[in-house]
């Protein structure tokens, strides 16, 4: 219970549960040959190692990717107040992820259309998951992987700036069908304790979201010792 208060006190907007028949969960699992995936398939790699020898390397692919040759970006969105009515602050989402049947904690997020860069993106997949509007792009990073291990999907991570007149804002999300997203916007001085809580609640934290939240309290405490 003291975790919980915690957590919606330092939360400082968050967007109401949408009305949901039941609480998502699995049905059933089965095996599925790559003709009927609509968005990945699965490849068989032979390749040569550093001693000259030949392996095999099985790895998923996206059939989604566009002409861009990025899959998709995630967005950390910088909040400001130009009154500074509010601290500042950025945007996590909670929804389900099917794959392992947890309710997740991540950065806006979404593919890549035909004709956009990742930038263009970026804001319309904060408009529609958020509801805000971006003022302008703060930085694009190179293109990066997430598990390379595993697949060849890649993406770029996009900050966007977002100024409010005053104060916090509540606007209004353009999901699409199928779409049950939950938003809150956190300090971001307090956001890797806020992913702490939310992982003590049951949640599953992004690892994108959990490594820039460790890297940005790292800087602020290392930056503290020098001062």
């Amino acid at each position: 219970m003291r975790l919980f208060q915690l957590l919606q006190r330092r939360i400082l907007h968050r967007t109401p549960r949408r009305a949901m028949s039941s609480t998502p969960s699995i049905i059933s699992s089965s095996v599925m040959s790559a003709s009927e995936a609509k968005w990945i398939t699965l490849k068989k790699i032979k390749y040569r190692d550093a001693e000259g020898k030949e392996r095999l390397w099985e790895c998923a692919e996206r059939t989604t990717r566009k002409s861009s040759g990025i899959d998709a970006v995630a967005v950390l969105a910088i909040i400001r107040s130009k009154t500074n009515a509010f601290p500042v602050s950025t945007i996590v989402i909670e929804q389900y992820r099917p794959p392992i049947d947890k309710f997740i904690i991540e950065l806006p997020a979404g593919l890549i259309d035909e004709g956009e860069t990742p930038e263009q993106a970026a804001i319309r997949e904060l408009e529609e998951e958020t509801g805000f509007k971006a003022s302008s792009v703060i930085e694009s990073t190179p293109v990066i992987v997430s598990d390379p291990g595993m697949t060849t999907a890649n993406m770029k991570l996009v900050v966007l700036k977002v100024d409010l007149a005053d104060k916090m804002e509540k606007p209004e999300q353009k999901l699409e069908a199928g779409e049950h997203i939950i938003t809150s916007v956190v300090e971001l001085a307090k956001l890797n304790d806020e992913l702490k809580a939310y992982d003590a609640k049951g949640f599953v934290v992004d690892a994108k979201l959990a490594h820039w939240a460790s890297g940005f309290e790292l800087a602020r405490r290392l930056a503290g010792e020098f001062v």
